[in-house]
């Protein structure tokens, strides 16, 4: 159930006295059974997987006992709440007084989505990182090789293409300043 679980109700327990899991489960069904309805008993709700198995942790200490419920549910989010309200209404399991208080319920989905996210920017991150650049990144890669590809030596200085046969050359030392000098002007 908890594959095609929506929903999950989180619920903490706490009774006066020592009771088992089997006395919780038995008191929810118990408790429940006629207060919702045919729609929303727990019995035909499990039985048609809109509900889970209830899961019961509880420890026992000076007395008393403590723990945790949880139930899976594909009902939809209305239907999760007032199960979620009905649990609230137990106050006793076996011959002990209890109370149980609904902490939160937790959208499966939502928990799933943020793990696919996560996983994504992982994956992103992993698997394209050198390859995702940005189209700037790109020209400016190709100006570059264009650039340092034409650089030829002229008398012992860096110049552009066509140095020897064209009427304008660049020539330049070292560092800027760089000057460019026409054929009429030399």
């Amino acid at each position: 159930m908890h594959d095609t679980a929506k929903y999950l109700v989180h619920a903490d327990i706490t009774a006066e006295g020592v009771v088992e899991r089997s006395d919780v489960v038995g008191a929810v069904f118990g408790q429940t059974e006629g207060l919702l309805g045919d729609e929303l008993d727990l019995r035909q709700l499990q039985d048609s997987a809109k509900v889970g198995r209830i899961d019961v942790e509880i420890d026992s200490e000076n007395g008393q006992s403590f723990g945790q419920v949880t139930i899976a549910t594909s009902l939809d989010q209305v239907e999760t709440a007032i199960l979620g309200a009905a649990l609230e209404t137990i106050d006793r399991v076996g011959p002990c007084r209890s109370a149980i208080e609904v902490r939160r319920i937790e959208d499966v989905r939502a928990a799933r989505r943020r793990e696919v996210v996560e996983r994504a920017k992982t994956l992103l991150t992993e698997a394209f990182d050198d390859s995702m650049r940005s189209s700037r990144d790109l020209v400016e890669e190709v100006r570059e090789a264009v650039r340092v590809e034409d650089v030829t030596a002229h008398k012992g200085l860096p110049a552009g293409p066509n140095v020897a046969d064209s009427d304008a050359i660049v020539v330049g030392g070292p560092s800027p300043p760089f000057w460019t000098a026409t054929a009429a002007a030399s």
